[in-house]
C-alpha cells in the first residue's frame, strides 16, 4: 500500500511532463502555420513591413487580389494568374490520382495473386529503384519529355507521376496479401475469371486501400515543385507551387494566401478519409 501511494505522485508528475512536452511540440509545429495564416491577411503585402513575426495591420485585400487580380497599372491579373495555376494543379492531381491508382493497384494485385518467373526480380528491382531519390533521374525525364513533345504540356507531369507510381506498390500488395485465398478458390470453382475476381471480389473488399492510394496519388502532384518546375516553362501552365515561387518579396502576403488556399482541400480530404487511411495502412502492413 505504501509503495502504491508513493508511486501516485510520480505518475501524476510523469503525466504532467508528457502533456507539457506534447503542448510544446504542437506549438513548435503549429507556429509556422499560424504565422503563414496571419501573414496572408497582411494589409501591406510586403515581408519587409512586418513588425517582428507578424504584420502591422490586417486586411482581406490579399485574397481579393489573389482571385480577381488588381485593377491597377501593374497588370496583376496577367502577371499572377493564380486561378489558372490552381486549375492546372487540379487537372494534374486528378488525372494522376486516376491513372496512377489504376496502375498501382493493378501492379500490386498481380504481384500479390499470381506467380510468374520474373515476379521476384520485379519485386527486388522495384525495391532497389525506390531507394534512389526521384530527382536523380530528372535529366533523363527532361530529355524524354523533350523527345515526346511533352515539354510545357500538362500531360508531361501527369504521365511521369502516374508511370512511376507502381514502384511504391508494397503497401497495396500487403493489403491484397491479407485477403484470404479461400475466397478466390471458391470463385474459381464457380468459373469466375481473373478479371471478374479482381473487379467483383477484390475491389469491394479494398475500399480502405483504394482511398489511401487515391489520396496519396492526389497529394503528391498537388504540392510537388521540382517536376512541374522542370517540365512547365510557360507561366500559363504553371502549377500553384511553381507560380507562388515566382512571386517577389513585395508580394509575400499573396504567397501566404495562395499557400493557405491550396492547403485547404488537402486538409479537408484528410479529415474526411482519415478512417480509411488508417485502415488501409494497418491492413497493408499485415504481410510484406
Amino acid at each position: 500500500m505504501i509503495k502504491n501511494k508513493s508511486s501516485k505522485p510520480k505518475r501524476y508528475l510523469t503525466t504532467i511532463l508528457v502533456y507539457i512536452i506534447t503542448v510544446i511540440v504542437c506549438f513548435i509545429f503549429f507556429f509556422p502555420c499560424l504565422w503563414i495564416i496571419l501573414a496572408a491577411f497582411s494589409g501591406t503585402g510586403s515581408i519587409y513591413n512586418f513588425n517582428g513575426f507578424f504584420p502591422p495591420n490586417f486586411s482581406l485585400k490579399t485574397f481579393e487580389q489573389l482571385f480577381t487580380g488588381v485593377t491597377d497599372v501593374s497588370g496583376d491579373t496577367v502577371m499572377y494568374p493564380y486561378m489558372t495555376w490552381f486549375l492546372n494543379t487540379l487537372i494534374i492531381a486528378c488525372a494522376t490520382a486516376v491513372i496512377g491508382t489504376l496502375l498501382l493497384i493493378s501492379t500490386a494485385y498481380v504481384i500479390s495473386r499470381f506467380e510468374f518467373k520474373a515476379r521476384r526480380k520485379l519485386m527486388k528491382g522495384a525495391l532497389v529503384l525506390g531507394m534512389f531519390p526521384a530527382f536523380m533521374g530528372m535529366t533523363a525525364v527532361f530529355i524524354m519529355c523533350t523527345q515526346f513533345q511533352l515539354l510545357n504540356n500538362l500531360w508531361g507531369p501527369i504521365l511521369m507521376y502516374s508511370t512511376t507510381a507502381p514502384v511504391g506498390y508494397l503497401v497495396q500488395k500487403g493489403f491484397f496479401d491479407s485477403i484470404p485465398t479461400s475466397i478466390y478458390e471458391a470463385a474459381r470453382i464457380d468459373g469466375v475469371s481473373n478479371f471478374k475476381a479482381f473487379y467483383k471480389i477484390t475491389l469491394p473488399l479494398s475500399k480502405p486501400i483504394l482511398v489511401y492510394t487515391v489520396l496519396t496519388q492526389f497529394t503528391w502532384p498537388w504540392s510537388d515543385f521540382i517536376l512541374p518546375k522542370l517540365l512547365l516553362q510557360d507561366k500559363s501552365n504553371y502549377t500553384v507551387a511553381v507560380g507562388l515561387m515566382t512571386l517577389p518579396d513585395t508580394e509575400f502576403s499573396r504567397f501566404c494566401a495562395g499557400s493557405v488556399f491550396i492547403a485547404v482541400p488537402i486538409v479537408l480530404l484528410y479529415f474526411f478519409v482519415s478512417k480509411y487511411m488508417v485502415n488501409g495502412l494497418t491492413a497493408g502492413a499485415v504481410k510484406g
